[in-house]
Order: structure tokens, then sequence, then C-alpha cells
């Protein structure tokens, strides 16, 4: 820490390559929301069987986040990373040329295993990086990858499919992957482990209280807007009437409001912490409520919704993330946040495959509201259960 403390911008540029890392890993978990018709039309799957890409990768993250990070955690946190995105970008070459549906989900797989370790250590990585004052504008840096990744990644991965297939836009993230490999490589300086961690100290994490109240809200939050988030594009398209090129706009203003998520966070969360995340729980809950309305209006109805939910959505991402890391031992953040991208990725899983019966056995008109009861239920639990015991 010293070391680094004498060489700012070097930190700052580690940052940086962070930040770019975020970008390109956040856009590759979510881009098949933004191509889901292209890649469905090519291998003659409905949107359902389609969004199966979604779902089997969050539960290939769920199932390998723990057990990955508890056997990583002996590795020196650069190498580790840099390990990282060198098969990240195997996978996405992968995924460009895949020639059926399971060759793709094999793939997306590859790329789930990279990502079980990479969200568990990117956060302790950039506060290690820094002295306690610049911890949250670093991982405000992280988060700002992410939410570009929403405003830009996704959207400019949707543009490439659309222009030249869907194919490119895996193989462009591939590329921007080994960009990203050059670059940390000369910029991260070497991070120790934070110490070995054994999977009989688990169970302890799982008597903190406070850990335990954050890892149900993010089991059934997440479950709730994936039920409607995995299928916006469809929606947008089919029941909102938007043209594909409208559907950019919205998408884009989904990740850009993430910006505005981060900005508030930096800016109110320390002060009111459990208020704040009911803001966004709430937030998430009424944008899912009045989607459905809100089609059936202009379309700058339909813009104001996604702006809203996209905010609100990071806002609750990065809160619960700094309560993990609030909440956990030095050597067991890692881990603890292993826990939490598990859990939270058993969300989206679970979330997508609800939405995909939702648009199967009712309509797809109605992911909105299915995913609204569900946060609605759970903030019921959260202001009658969890504040109330906090």
């Amino acid at each position: 820490m010293t070391q680094i403390a004498h060489t700012p911008l070097r930190t700052w540029a580690a940052l940086l390559g962070l930040t770019f890392s975020a970008f390109i890993f956040n856009t590759s978990e979510f881009i098949p929301v933004a191509l889901l018709s292209d890649i469905g039309a090519e291998f003659h799957r409905t949107e359902a069987a389609t969004g199966m890409l979604i779902s089997v990768y969050a539960w290939a993250v769920m199932l390998l986040s723990l057990p990955l990070m508890v056997a990583t955690t002996r590795f020196n946190m650069r190498r580790l990373l840099m390990v990282l995105i060198a098969m990240f970008a195997v996978c996405q070459g992968l995924s460009a040329i895949a020639t059926d549906f399971h060759w793709l989900m094999a793939a997306r797989i590859g790329v789930a295993s990279t990502h079980a370790i990479f969200w568990s250590i990117i956060s302790p990585i950039a506060i290690r990086l820094v002295d306690e004052r610049h911890r949250p504008l670093a991982l405000s840096m992280v988060v700002t990858g992410s939410s570009i990744a929403m405003v830009l990644g996704l959207p400019l991965g949707r543009v490439i499919g659309l222009w030249a297939g869907w194919r490119w836009t895996f193989g462009s993230i591939g590329v921007f992957a080994a960009l990203t490999f050059i670059y940390l490589a000369f910029t991260l300086p070497s991070i120790p482990s934070p110490g070995r961690f054994s999977l009989r100290s688990v169970p302890g994490l799982w008597r903190n209280r406070a850990l335990v109240s954050i890892y149900a809200l993010a089991l059934l939050i997440p479950s709730a807007y994936f039920i409607c988030y995995s299928y916006i594009e469809p929606f947008l398209l089919q029941t909102a009437r938007l043209t594909p090129h409208a559907v950019t706009i919205a998408l884009m203003l989904y990740g850009g409001a993430g910006l505005l998520g981060s900005v508030a966070f930096s800016r109110w969360f320390n002060r009111n912490r459990p208020r704040f995340c009911s803001a966004t729980m709430w937030g998430m809950a009424l944008c899912m409520a009045i989607l459905l309305p809100c089609a059936t209006m202009a379309e700058a109805a339909v813009f104001i919704a996604c702006l809203i939910f996209g905010m609100s959505t990071t806002a609750f991402n990065v809160a619960f993330q700094a309560e993990i890391i609030n909440h956990s031992p030095a050597v067991a953040a890692a881990v603890s946040m292993s826990i939490f991208s598990g859990i939270y990725n058993l969300g989206i899983g679970s979330g997508t495959a609800l939405g995909g019966l939702v648009c199967t056995h009712l309509s797809i008109d109605y992911i909105g509201l299915a995913g609204a009861a569900i946060a609605l239920l759970t903030l019921l639990l959260w202001h009658l259960r969890v504040l109330r015991t906090a």
C-alpha cells in the first residue's frame, strides 16, 4: 500500500483498467438480452428457449462462485485477474464461431466460470489499490464501468449485431478483452493474496445476521427484476411496438441511468443506508409495475420508466456490494462477495426462467407485473422483518 500511495498516477491508471474490465464483463453478461431475438431466429428457438442462455449462465456462476473463489484465495490477485481476462477472451471467440446452440451454451458456461471469480475479486482489488479515504471513489469507478456497459456496451453490441450479425458482437467483446489484458499488464501492480480462506470458515459467515439479510435480498430482488429485464428487448418490440432504433435508445437510457445511480450512491448512501436501500428497491418495483401501462402510451413514457429502472438497479447493486464489504472481515471479503455473486446469479437465473414461463403460458405483456409482484412481497419482508431486526 505504501508503494502504491507514492505513485498515484499508476494507481488511477490501474483503476481505469479495472473500470475497462468491469465494462467488458458486464457487457458480456447481459449481451444476450440485446440479441435475444436474433440468436433465437438463427437457431430456430423461441424467446423463452433462447433465454436459457441467461439462466444457465447465471446458474453456472451460482454453482461455481464459492468453490472457485475458495480454491483461488491463495493466489496473487493480479495474476488471478490476468488469467481470468485471458480465459474470458478465448471463450468470447468460441461464442463467435459457435455452429449450434449447444456450442454457444458451452462457450457461455466458460465465460460464466471466469465471471464467478471476477466479480468476487474486482471490488476487493479496487479498494486495496487506494487508501481508506478513496475507497468509495474506487468502488464507484468499478460500478461506473458496469454502468457504461449498459449505456454503451449493450447498445453498441446490439448495433453491431443488427449491422453485421450477433457473432461479430461476441468477437468484438473478445478483442476488447485482449486489449484490456495488455493495458492491465502494464498498469496493475502486484496485489498479494489477502490470505487463504478455508471452506470450514464459511459457516461463520452465515452466522453474521447482516450478511444473511443481504443474501436474502440478493436472491429475491434480482429474481423479481430479471423476470422483466431478461425479456425487455422483445417486450419493447412486441408490446410497446418500438422500432429497433427506439429499442436501442431505451437500452441506452437504462444503462446511462446507471451512472446517475452511481452518483446517488456516492452522495447519499452513507447519510442513511437503510433508507437508501429502500429507495432503490421501491424504484425497481414501481418501474416494473408501470411498464405495461407505459407501453400503451407514447415512447417518452417507456423511456422514462427505463431511466428510473436503470438508476434504481445500479444503485441497489453498488449499495449491497458496499454492505457486503462493510460487514465482512478483510480476509473473507472476496469469499463473502463470491457468495453474494452466487446467490445474486441464482436470482438472475430463476427470474429469467420465471419470465420465460410468463411469456410461454401467459403473455410477454405481463413480465413487468410479474416482477413487480415479487418485488413488492420482498419489500414487505424488508420493512416488517429486516429493518425491524436491524
